[in-house]
């Protein structure tokens, strides 16, 4: 007789549906709200990995893109070591304000 596991966590369908669907930019707003939320939870750990995973993304390829990705470069990395020392604060002002930069960037694509 067959017997599920159910001691590992469950996936959302639903959320994996939308990430599976969502467009580069919007993953791009979808890691920024997890940093967020977990900036205000004071959680720096998940919120550096979530940081790291903006920093995979950057484009150094594009020479078009290379200025750019290098200022967020450093905007990551000063995030990332902000919140190694709980200011907390600091970066969650700067996410929030990328954020919201992005979503001006992407509403000024469409």
């Amino acid at each position: 007789m067959y017997t599920a596991n159910y001691s590992a966590k469950k996936t959302n369908p639903y959320l994996v549906n939308q990430i599976k669907n969502s467009t580069p930019q919007e993953l791009t707003l979808k890691v920024y709200d997890f940093a967020i939320q977990q900036c205000q939870k004071n959680d720096m750990l998940r919120t550096n990995e979530a940081i790291q995973v903006l920093i995979n993304s950057l484009n150094f390829d594009d020479p078009a893109a290379r200025e750019i990705s290098a200022g967020l470069l450093r905007l990551y990395t000063f995030c990332q070591d902000q919140m190694r020392k709980k200011n907390n604060d600091i970066v969650l002002k700067i996410l929030t304000e990328l954020k919201q930069t992005w979503m001006d960037a992407i509403k000024n694509m469409g």
